[in-house]
């Protein structure tokens, strides 16, 4: 066998030899590398944070000054209740970023980039899904800061750390929904116009903002089995009173479930798509 065929034959070897699957090291290593690479994107495009800065300012003025004297009789005696509320609407509406972001680089071709890379293909995902964190955490303490310059005092601050790090949490695996939006739609405006019109309806049908008994009985019976609901009245009982109720134990579980289910489905969905 001469020299020349010998190498045809490594060579041809070489292409049939399957490549090694990366380890859970390597994998976790290049996630962080891409959720860095996530908040290098807000860094040089300031506005992806617009939602989380400037919505959490609008909304807890904004609503404090409408319902505040109407529901408790001052703004100071509404706020114990209008900013956990708040807190729970902002990270829940901002987990529509992910997939809407998702989307715009599958479009543009981000991660047929990625592919071409010796790195895990669900890697790209979870680094988004990881740097999108940071934005949940930008969000709870802006509305918590706002709340404490227009008077607001929690009874337990570390009911309240723990009340936050609840909402990041919950953000956290809803966003797993959005990222599996972000990877079946067509459009990133598909994605938001979908999102926003299932996410609109769940957070203003609640107790976010107004008490839920003077509600016609039909509303009322919708905004009691809102998972929003019982992530709101976790965060209060936290904040307000230091205790753990059965509100926060379901809002545990249901945010574990929807992960749990909606995690494999959307890595799944992703793979396909790329």
């Amino acid at each position: 066998m001469t020299d020349a065929t010998a190498q045809t034959r490594s060579q041809y070897r070489r292409r049939r030899t399957p490549h090694r699957r990366p380890t859970v090291s390597a994998t976790a290593a290049a996630s962080c590398t891409l959720a860095a690479r996530g908040l290098l994107k807000i860094r040089h495009n300031p506005f992806l944070m617009f939602d989380v800065v400037a919505l959490p300012i609008v909304l807890t003025a904004m609503f404090a000054g409408i319902f505040g004297g109407a529901i408790a009789g001052s703004v100071s005696n509404y706020l114990p209740d209008l900013v956990p509320g708040v807190l729970v609407q902002v990270a829940v509406t901002a987990t529509v970023n992910t997939g809407v972001q998702l989307c715009d680089d599958i479009d543009r071709g981000v991660f047929d980039r990625f592919r071409s890379m010796p790195i895990a293909r669900i890697a790209p995902l979870v680094g988004a899904l990881t740097a999108d964190v940071v934005r949940y955490v930008v969000a709870s303490l802006m509305v918590v800061l706002v709340g404490l310059l227009m008077g607001y005092r929690p009874d337990s601050w570390p009911g309240l750390l723990l009340g936050c790090l609840l909402v990041v949490y919950t953000a956290f695996a809803l966003s797993w929904v959005f990222a599996f939006l972000g990877v079946r739609m067509p459009s990133a405006p598909a994605v938001q116009g979908a999102s926003m019109f299932v996410l609109m309806p769940m957070t203003f049908i609640s107790n976010a903002l107004v008490p839920t008994a003077h509600m016609p009985s039909w509303i009322k019976w919708l905004a009691d089995i809102n998972p929003v609901s019982h992530l709101v009245t976790a965060v209060r009982q936290l904040a307000g009173h230091g205790t753990v109720g059965m509100d926060i134990v379901w809002s545990l579980v249901g945010a574990t479930l929807i992960m749990l289910v909606m995690a494999p489905i959307a890595v799944r969905a992703y793979i396909r798509k790329t």
